[in-house]
C-alpha cells in the first residue's frame, strides 16, 4: 500500500483543497472502530504486587478543541463529544482577537461552554472600546452516536445567551477512519472527516440559502437573554474540514469557513481576510495539555493552548493507608466466658473500651465523641475529619469497634456528626462485617443488610472522652479574592493569608472569627458602581482598599430539634459585606432524596473597612428552598424568596457532583427587577467549581477549592454568605450519599 505521505506529495493537499485533500485520505482507510481506553501499568516487568505493578486506567486520548473551546476542527465546530465529566479551558489567539474558554461535558450527549473574549480594533471603536469585550454561552447536542458507516450528528446552538456577537447555530456531522497507510509511526493513523450547515456567524460567507430574516449584531448590547428569534434563521452556508493523526501525539488539520467575520473585516479592521481556507499543526504534549498553531484565513496566524481535566482521571492515583483487618470473634473468642455481657454493667470496664475505641479511631482520621454501650450493642458518635466519603469514614469506624469491642457486643450503630449533631444512624451486625470481608459482593451485600435511619437524640447514658470539650483550634492558610470582566482588566485578583481560629464550648457551638491580611493584588482599582440598585454587592473595589481586614466573626450553633429535622442558629459578622443575625430550619428525611429548608436573615451592610462599624443599608432576606438528589450525582436546588436588594424571584441551581468529591455546576436567578434596571448581563447566573485536595494530591483530605464565575456582577439576585449552612452536610450523610459510595466501605 502506498504510504500517505507520498499520496499527499503526489496530490498537493497540503496546500491544496480541502474536500480533494479528505477524501484520498478515506479512500486509504476503513470506517474506524470504537475506541476502548487500555489498562496499563508503569512497568510492565515489575514484581507482582508492588507499586508498579499495579493496573492504571489509561483514558481515551478526548478530541480536540476549536477556537471556541468545543470539540472541533479550527474555526469550524465537529460533532465530537468530550468524554463524559470532561472539563477543558483553553486560550485561543489570532491578529489581536482572544477568547478565553471553559467547557464541560454535563451528560454523555450535551455539553456547555463559556467564553470570555476580546477583539482589539485597528481602526474605529467598537462600541465605544478600543479592545471590546464579551462573554457568551454555548451548547452542544448530539443527536446520534456514529456507527460504522453512520457519522456522529450533532446540533449548537453558539452565543445564545451573551450580546449575540459570535452567534451561530450548526448541525454537523463527523466520521472516523482508521488504518495502517494513515499512520507514520508503528500504530495505525485516524482521520476524523466533518461537514454541517452553519446560520449566523456560520452561515455569513458562502451561503446556499436563506431561512427567513435574521437581526444582526448590535454592539453595547447588555445581553444576557435568549436570542430565539435568531435560531436557526438568516443564511445558511455549508462548511467541511478533517484532521488527520498520523500518531498519538500530531495532528493535522484543514476547514474551509463559512464565517466571515463581517464586523471584524470592517471598520474596525482587525483584519483582512482573503481566503476561507484554514490549516493548523497540534501536538498533544502530555494526557492534559495540547498546544496549537495556524495559518488562518490567508493572512494571519493562530495559536491555541488546551488544558483537559476529567474527575474520573485524578493525577495522582489515591493512597490510603490499608484499614486493620476485621478478625472475626470466632478466632480469638475461644471461651464461654469471653462471650459475657456483664463488662457493661462496669464503669471502669465501659470506660477502658470507649478510650480502646477512641485511640482506634484517632488511627484513622476519626475523633470519638460519645459512645453507648450495652452487653449486645454499641452506639459510636464520631467526627470526620479526614475522609471526604462518609461510608469509607463508617467503614473505619466499624472496624475500630470491630477491634475494640467485646464479643459479646454483636450490633454496631454508627452516627457521623458535624458541629455536635448527629446526621444519620447506620446499624450494622458484626456478624455481616467478618463474614462479608472478603466477599466480591461485600458492597452491595452490606449495604443491603444495614439500616439507615435518623440519628435521634443522644443517649443519657452515652459517654464522653475527657478533654474534648471546650476546644480550641487555630488555622493560617492562603486566600485568593478573584473579580472578573472589568472592560478596563477582566482579571484582577488580591491573595494573602487568613488567620483563623475557633472555640467550642460545647457540643453545637462554635464561636469563630478570620483575619485576613492581603499581600498583593489589585482589586482595588476596579472599576465603581453604575448600578441603580441598593449597592449590595457591586462595591467590590471599595471595599478592598484595606489590606488587613475581619472577615467574620461569629457564633453559630447547630442541633435537631425533631426527627428529620435539622436547625442553625447564627449571629455576627457574616461575611466582608454584611453582618446580622441568621436561622435556617432544613427537613431532610435519612432516607428520602428530597429535602426542604428556610432560612431568614436580618443583616446590616458592613462599612468598607471591615472592621466593627456598619453602613445605613439593612434589610431582611430570606428564602424558602427544595433540594432534590436525581442520580448519577445531579444535585437541583430552588430557592425563592426575598434578596440583597430587596428585589423577589427565585434561583435555579443544578450540579454535578462526582464521586470524589469533583463538582461542576451551574445556576441562574429571575427576579422581580427589569433587565434594564439589573444592567449588564439583564439577570444574574454563573458557573460553580469544586475541586478536591484530595483529587490532586492522593491523599485524604476534606478541604477542596471552590470558585464562582459570573459573567458580570451586579445587584439583582444576590444572596447573603451565611457560615455552616445545613443541607451540604447533612446530605452526604444520607441514604443515597451512603448508597454512592458503598464500595469505599470496606477502602
Amino acid at each position: 500500500m502506498t504510504p500517505i505521505k507520498t499520496l499527499l506529495r503526489r496530490t498537493g493537499a497540503i496546500g491544496g483543497a480541502v474536500p480533494a485533500a479528505a477524501a484520498l485520505l478515506c479512500l486509504t482507510a476503513a470506517p474506524g472502530q470504537a475506541e476502548r481506553p487500555e489498562i496499563t501499568r508503569d512497568d510492565p516487568q515489575a514484581a507482582p504486587g508492588t507499586e508498579a505493578a499495579a493496573p492504571r486506567l489509561k483514558p481515551l486520548p478526548p478530541p480536540s478543541l476549536n477556537f471556541y473551546g468545543s470539540p472541533g476542527i479550527i474555526d469550524m465546530p465537529s460533532a465530537e463529544m468530550l468524554p463524559d465529566g470532561q472539563y477543558a479551558v483553553s486560550y485561543s489567539w489570532f491578529t489581536g482577537q482572544s477568547r478565553y474558554n471553559i467547557t464541560f461535558q454535563a451528560l454523555p450527549w450535551l455539553s456547555a461552554s463559556f467564553r470570555y473574549n476580546g477583539i482589539k480594533s485597528n481602526g474605529a471603536l467598537i462600541a465605544g472600546f478600543q479592545t471590546y469585550y464579551d462573554r457568551g454561552f454555548d451548547v452542544r447536542a448530539r443527536l446520534w452516536r456514529e456507527r460504522r458507516w453512520l457519522p456522529e450528528v450533532t446540533m449548537g446552538l453558539q452565543d445564545f445567551a451573551g450580546t449575540g456577537i459570535y452567534a451561530a447555530e450548526y448541525f454537523v456531522a463527523t466520521k472516523r477512519f482508521e488504518a495502517a497507510a494513515l499512520g507514520w509511526g508503528r500504530g495505525p493513523g485516524r482521520l476524523k472527516v466533518s461537514a454541517g450547515l452553519g446560520w449566523g456567524r456560520l452561515g455569513s460567507h458562502g451561503a446556499i440559502g436563506s431561512i427567513g430574516s435574521r437581526p444582526s449584531f448590535v454592539a453595547g448590547d447588555t445581553g444576557g437573554e435568549l436570542a430565539t428569534d435568531q435560531w436557526f434563521r438568516g443564511d445558511v452556508a455549508p462548511f467541511a474540514g478533517f484532521e488527520w493523526q498520523p500518531d498519538e501525539r500530531w495532528s493535522l488539520k484543514a476547514e474551509y469557513s463559512t464565517d466571515a467575520y463581517a464586523l471584524e473585516t470592517g471598520a474596525p479592521d482587525v483584519f483582512e481576510r482573503k481566503s476561507s481556507l484554514n490549516f493548523g499543526m497540534e501536538y498533544q504534549y502530555s494526557d492534559r495539555v495540547r498546544l496549537g498553531a495556524y495559518y488562518l484565513y490567508g493572512s494571519e496566524i493562530g495559536l491555541t493552548a488546551q488544558i483537559q481535566l476529567n474527575p474520573k482521571h485524578p493525577p495522582a492515583p489515591m493512597a490510603v493507608p490499608a484499614p486493620p483487618p476485621v478478625i472475626p470473634r470466632s478466632q480469638w473468642a475461644t471461651e464461654e466466658a469471653h462471650w459475657r455481657q456483664d463488662w457493661a454493667a462496669s464503669e471502669a470496664a465501659s470506660r477502658t473500651v470507649r478510650d480502646r475505641a477512641a485511640e482506634a479511631l484517632k488511627a484513622d482520621g476519626l475523633v470519638l465523641e460519645a459512645v453507648t454501650l450495652t452487653g449486645t450493642s454499641a452506639e459510636l458518635r464520631y467526627r470526620n475529619i479526614r475522609y471526604r466519603s462518609q461510608s469509607q469514614a463508617a467503614g473505619r469506624a466499624a472496624r475500630a469497634l470491630a477491634q475494640t469491642m467485646p464479643p459479646s457486643v454483636e450490633t454496631f450503630r454508627l452516627v457521623p456528626v458535624h458541629r455536635g449533631t448527629g446526621l444519620s444512624a447506620i446499624e450494622i451486625r458484626r456478624s455481616d462485617l467478618e463474614a462479608l470481608e472478603f466477599d466480591p459482593d461485600a458492597a452491595d451485600a452490606l449495604m443491603a443488610s444495614a439500616g439507615v435511619q435518623d440519628a435521634g437524640a443522644l443517649p443519657p447514658e452515652a459517654l464522653f472522652p475527657g478533654g474534648l470539650y471546650p476546644a480550641f483550634a487555630t488555622s493560617v492558610s492562603p486566600y485568593t479574592a478573584p473579580a472578573y470582566f472589568d472592560p478596563a482588566k477582566p482579571f484582577r485578583i488580591d491573595a494573602g493569608l487568613n488567620f483563623a481560629a475557633s472555640y467550642e464550648p460545647a457540643p453545637g457551638w462554635r464561636i469563630a472569627g478570620t483575619i485576613r491580611q492581603r499581600l498583593a493584588g489589585n482589586v482595588k482599582n476596579g472599576r465603581a458602581s453604575n448600578s441603580v440598585l441598593p449597592h449590595v454587592r457591586t462595591d467590590q473595589s471599595e471595599y478592598a482598599q484595606f489590606g488587613t481586614t475581619l472577615e467574620n466573626l461569629y457564633v453559630s450553633r447547630l442541633w435537631k430539634p425533631g426527627r428529620n429535622l435539622y436547625a442553625r442558629a447564627t449571629a455576627g459578622l457574616f461575611e466582608a459585606m454584611y453582618g446580622g443575625v441568621s436561622g435556617e430550619l432544613l427537613w431532610k428525611p435519612v432516607n428520602s432524596r428530597i429535602g426542604f429548608g428556610l432560612e431568614a436573615n436580618y443583616v446590616v451592610q458592613r462599612d468598607f473597612d471591615q472592621r466593627f462599624s456598619f453602613r445605613d443599608y439593612k434589610t431582611f432576606t430570606g428564602h424558602a428552598s427544595a433540594y432534590a438528589e436525581l442520580g448519577k450525582g445531579y444535585l437541583l436546588q430552588v430557592d425563592a424568596g426575598r434578596y440583597l436588594a430587596g428585589d423577589y424571584g427565585g434561583t435555579v441551581s443544578l450540579n454535578r457532583e462526582f464521586d470524589n468529591g469533583f463538582l461542576v455546576g451551574a445556576f441562574f436567578t429571575l427576579t422581580d427587577v427589569s433587565a434594564e434596571d439589573f444592567g449588564e448581563g439583564s439577570f444574574d447566573k454563573g458557573f460553580v467549581f469544586r475541586i478536591p485536595v484530595d483529587w490532586l494530591l492522593g491523599k485524604p483530605s476534606r478541604s477542596g477549592f471552590g470558585l464562582t464565575i459570573r459573567p458580570t456582577q451586579r445587584d439583582g439576585g444576590q444572596r447573603v454568605a451565611v457560615p455552616d449552612r445545613l443541607y451540604g452536610p447533612v446530605r452526604e450523610a444520607h441514604r443515597k450519599s451512603l448508597e454512592d459510595q458503598r464500595a469505599r466501605f470496606w477502602e
